[in-house]
């Protein structure tokens, strides 16, 4: 992190007025501000935030810049710490899914999955905007095909996910959520039928944004404390649409119902905290999270995958149960699939799949050589396999690539 670059992140015990707060370690509609991005204009402002935020990002460029000493850069998120258990997670394993095929193999596969599932989604949102009840079961077996997929390698689809950034926001993220609610899903043990209910959560928790004006869904200034209001009653549309429809699981609606709750009370729409909130919807608050924080939203810049990863960690036992998002990084990884990387040859590449026992040495698709010149030809490379033809032993991740680094276009990548 440098002083020069765009947004650097910051302890709020370096706030001052004139400082523009493009983000904070907390979703903004989890707070009582009513704007996504604020210049601070009063001293009352800066102490507010100092109240419930331990960090923020500044725009450097909309406003005015911070010291050096109070630059806060991301946490690291150890390597070899021992993950803590939790007697609650460790009931729900019940299958331990192990991989049935490599992403190459894969990946035609899930694309057929994705492309259909979207589509179902597609008809979803139409339905709701018309004013007719959507088919569930449609949808249902639309995110069974998907889950057979992530079942035989989650790679695939996480990799088609990051691909697919540029699509419609709203599409997007319900497909983020689902798929990595599924991923996440699969790592924990759950057995197909809380799999299935898990991936329709992630799919449908956002519905009610169908019951909202489209023009403040991609609104890309700040929202005022009318709209944000709004915004927040999606979770009580979502719920009223899901509820009310056939076939719904009481899994699915407490899913929907919960997923903005967090652990240290300060969610929406009731405030729970702790075990209050339903596991399914603790779950489900960690990978919406994520999901949100890698998304281009139409009002913020979108984290890499590593940074919300990083972000996620500080915030355990905080707005999320720390053995959740400890498991959740065992089971994406320090460094997700899509996550822009340099290595310790200086050549940068993608991950395109991380192995669960080495989460320092992924497969990755190398773009550019040491010299950050781009290669003829894209290779793939496996860190957490010895190949001394190719590469020197001990050859790993130096560290994690801002989204755009180098001028690499994630949407421009391909297997093939």
């Amino acid at each position: 992190m440098d002083i020069g670059d765009r947004e650097v992140r910051i302890s709020v015990r370096g706030l001052t007025c004139g400082m523009f707060v493009s983000r904070l370690d907390r979703p903004w509609l989890e707070t009582s501000f009513p704007l996504q991005g604020m210049r601070l204009d009063n001293d009352d402002q800066v102490l507010a935030l100092m109240r419930i935020c331990a960090h923020v990002w500044i725009d450097t460029q909309a406003g005015a810049k911070p010291e050096l000493r109070h630059l806060a850069p991301l946490p690291s998120v150890p390597v070899h710490r021992e993950v803590r258990e939790s007697p609650e997670l460790k009931r729900l394993y019940r299958h331990d899914w192990q991989l049935e095929a490599d992403v190459e193999e894969e990946l035609p596969r899930a694309e057929s999955a994705h492309v259909a599932l979207k589509s179902r989604m597609a008809e979803v949102m139409a339905d709701l905007r018309k004013g007719r009840r959507f088919d569930l079961d449609k949808l249902r077996a639309g995110v069974r095909a998907m889950i057979e997929s992530i079942l035989r390698n989650p790679a695939a689809l996480a990799w088609l996910k990051e691909l697919k950034r540029h699509d419609d926001y709203t599409y997007h993220r319900a497909m983020g959520s689902s798929i990595w609610a599924a991923s996440f899903g699969r790592h924990l043990g759950l057995i197909r039928e809380e799999l299935e209910d898990l991936a329709l959560g992630g799919l449908l928790c956002d519905v009610g944004k169908a019951c909202l004006p489209p023009e403040l869904l991609a609104k890309q200034t700040a929202l005022n404390a009318e709209e944000a209001i709004l915004v927040r009653h999606h979770v009580q549309h979502s719920l009223d649409i899901v509820a009310s429809t056939p076939g719904a699981s009481p899994r699915v609606i407490e899913i929907v119902a919960t997923h903005h709750e967090r652990h240290d009370g300060s969610g929406y729409p009731h405030g729970l905290r702790g075990v209050q909130i339903p596991i399914f919807g603790r779950i489900m608050g960690v990978v919406d999270s994520y999901d949100a924080m890698t998304s281009m939203r139409p009002y913020a810049a979108s984290l890499s995958p590593h940074q919300a990863v990083a972000e996620l960690y500080e915030q355990r036992d905080r707005q999320f149960q720390a053995e959740i998002v400890e498991q959740f990084i065992q089971a994406c990884g320090i460094y997700p699939t899509g996550s822009l990387v340099e290595l310790t040859s200086g050549e940068v590449g993608v991950v395109i799949e991380v192995h669960s026992l080495k989460r320092l040495r992924p497969r990755v698709m190398l773009l550019l050589d040491a010299n950050k010149q781009p290669l003829p030809e894209f290779r793939i490379v496996n860190l957490g396999t010895a190949e001394p033809d190719a590469h020197e032993p001990g050859l790993t991740v130096k560290r994690g690539l801002p989204i755009g680094a180098y001028g690499i276009d994630g949407n421009e990548l391909f297997l093939g």
